[in-house]
């Protein structure tokens, strides 16, 4: 099969697909890897890299789309990469389609098949490839926060962690999977003054475990969320519904309960965002202000780290990669159920519920369509 990777477009983004070592990989499996010039650069791995592993390197994005059996992506195609998709070709990136109608729209268009990281499952419950960029965008989250605290940048001007003889910061996470959890770690590490809010029983108690006395946990109910938001510096947003939009928790109304200058940070923001007033923004522009609320809401948060994300990403999509290559999307995915999650479109079927239920239109399920795929060949 022959691999494509596409320099990433997206704003700020300097991930790549694949690095150097995963290439070589699916080279030594007989594959074929075709990089576009200077994919890599974000992370440190020049095109020369690439090209001695048995890399060829393409000129542009058409090159790539156009030759490629199969494109390994990090973040979702924008509108110029999605007119290049064709019928019958192996989409594999994060897509998070729930709030993005024009995204869907265009995929369906496209006949390709499309496998999102984030609704790939494994034998835990667990989201793996949703996973590392979780917890890079946790721990990120705090260091943004922290920085849009400062006055300087429009927040109420508070040190997270104090000094001696002065409170430290209120960090109130909303959410205790992995984005939250990170987040608590690293809030934690500063000395501030943490609470997390969370409805699975199970979750608070095994946060309730590792944090002690370091941080509260709490139920999340209305009465909690409100009283916690009002009292807070910085709101971690960190709710996740794995395919589907994210649930609205904190409402505009609420900004005039908070403190004048705290910060909204909104990991929760490629499936749609967790706070009303929430939509996404840029590393280039990352904060903007509504009724004296400071929101962060980048989309690409990981994009900033560029290589340790990349390296981290591709730690746990390597393995599929070399499977959809190695037995062709139908095959590799009736082998293996928690990948067949991940199949988000194909053949212009919407084969993810949460989605066709978030934008209300026709889905399949994954069952159907395996049944009605055309061929199991790569």
């Amino acid at each position: 099969m022959l691999v494509g990777v596409p320099k990433e477009i997206k704003n700020h983004e300097y991930r790549v697909g694949l690095t150097p070592e995963s290439v070589s990989e699916l080279i030594a499996h007989g594959h074929n890897v075709t990089v576009e010039t200077r994919a890599g650069e974000g992370i440190g791995a020049e095109d020369a890299e690439y090209t001695q592993i048995g890399a060829t390197i393409a000129q542009s994005a058409t090159d790539v789309f156009e030759n490629a059996d199969m494109i390994v992506k990090v973040k979702e195609p924008q509108e110029v990469e999605r007119k290049m998709l064709r019928e019958g070709q192996i989409l594999f990136t994060y897509l998070h389609l729930a709030p993005d109608v024009p995204q869907t729209n265009d995929l369906l268009a496209s006949g390709a098949t499309c496998i999102a990281y984030e609704t790939v499952t494994d034998n835990f419950g667990g989201l793996p490839l949703l996973k590392p960029m979780s917890q890079v965008a946790g721990r990120m989250s705090i260091q943004a926060g922290a920085g849009a605290l400062e006055k300087a940048h429009g927040g109420r001007g508070v040190l997270l962690g104090g000094v001696p003889g002065v409170e430290p910061g209120k960090v109130v996470v909303l959410g205790g999977g992995v984005v939250g959890f990170n987040a608590a770690q690293m809030a934690v590490g500063l000395q501030a003054d943490v609470t997390i809010l969370d409805r699975n029983p199970m979750v608070l108690e095994r946060l309730d475990h590792h944090f002690g006395a370091s941080a509260r946990v709490l139920y999340s109910n209305k009465a909690a969320l409100a009283e916690n938001i009002a009292m807070a510096d910085l709101v971690i947003g960190a709710v996740l519904i794995p395919g589907a939009a994210a649930p609205k928790l904190v409402t505009r109304e609420m900004l005039s309960t908070m403190k004048r200058g705290a910060v909204l940070a909104d990991v929760a923001i490629d499936q749609g965002g967790c706070f009303e007033t929430s939509h996404a923004t840029t590393h280039a522009d990352p904060t903007y202000v509504v009724d004296d609320i400071v929101h962060y809401c980048v989309a690409n948060m990981p994009g900033g780290v560029a290589r340790t994300s990349t390296y981290a990403l591709n730690n746990a999509t390597l393995p599929h990669v070399v499977n959809l290559a190695n037995k062709g999307w139908k095959r590799a995915l009736l082998d293996d159920r928690h990948l067949a999650n991940g199949l988000n479109v194909t053949g212009g079927k919407l084969t993810c519920a949460p989605v066709g239920e978030a934008q209300n239109i026709p889905f399949i399920s994954i069952e159907e369509a395996l049944r009605s795929a055309k061929t199991i060949s790569a």
